[in-house]
């Protein structure tokens, strides 16, 4: 166990300590955002938005630009979904978890594609499209860019798209050094899981209180 211990806390011997902290804090709010949006509950939005704002500047730090993209994407989706949550569908129910239509999957498949050409752009014009990690951090944007913009419309689907993109991610984070990132990821596995077998259950049932 100390060998573990040993092993990832030397990842981390060129870091600054302020860095890691931030690491660590952002950790434990995106953590709290996906539990809060298992249980449907409004939360997810303001910890999100707490977690993905330091976020981006981790990962500005750590030159994953793709996946800082996808923080200040889910910053500003936070803030969409926040609304879109909130809005009733009469006096005392909002708005139910459904199914993916069929013009928003031809949507979601739209976003995909957009999502890469423009980040893998961004990588070039960086001049930093220059090893595997930015081709699979340009695929894992794509991926968590569709996810994010199907939590915020309340779609069940959404859960697909982070178990996907959470298997890719801990593996690239482990090899760029974020340990602590690369375990929340990895618990997020599972909380995504949970998450579909949970929305499934109240698909298509208008809540009374997102706080839950």
């Amino acid at each position: 166990m100390s060998q573990i211990f040993d092993w990832v806390f030397s990842q981390y011997q060129n870091t600054p300590t302020w860095l890691l902290v931030l690491e660590l804090i952002s950790v434990f709010f995106n953590l709290a955002s996906v539990i809060y949006s298992k249980r449907e509950n409004i939360l997810v939005f303001p910890t999100g938005l707490i977690g993905t704002g330091i976020g981006v500047y981790i990962l500005f730090e750590y030159e994953l630009l793709g996946d800082m993209l996808i923080n200040a994407y889910y910053f500003v989706m936070s803030i969409i979904g926040w609304y879109a949550w909130s809005r009733k569908v009469d006096d005392k129910h909002y708005i139910p978890i459904t199914l993916t239509s069929l013009i928003e999957k031809k949507l979601a498949i739209f976003l995909f594609i957009i999502t890469l050409f423009f980040v893998a752009a961004v990588y070039k014009l960086s001049g930093k499209f220059t090893v595997w990690t930015d081709f699979v951090d340009t695929i894992t944007t794509a991926i968590f860019f569709v996810g994010m913009w199907l939590m915020a419309k309340k779609k069940l689907e959404n859960w697909v798209f982070w178990i996907v993109g959470n298997i890719i991610t801990v593996p690239l984070y482990l090899y760029k050094g974020l340990i602590f990132t690369s375990i929340l990821y990895l618990i997020l596995i599972f909380i995504a899981f949970y998450g579909y077998s949970s929305w499934k259950i109240n698909l298509n049932k208008s809540p009374q209180t997102l706080l839950k």
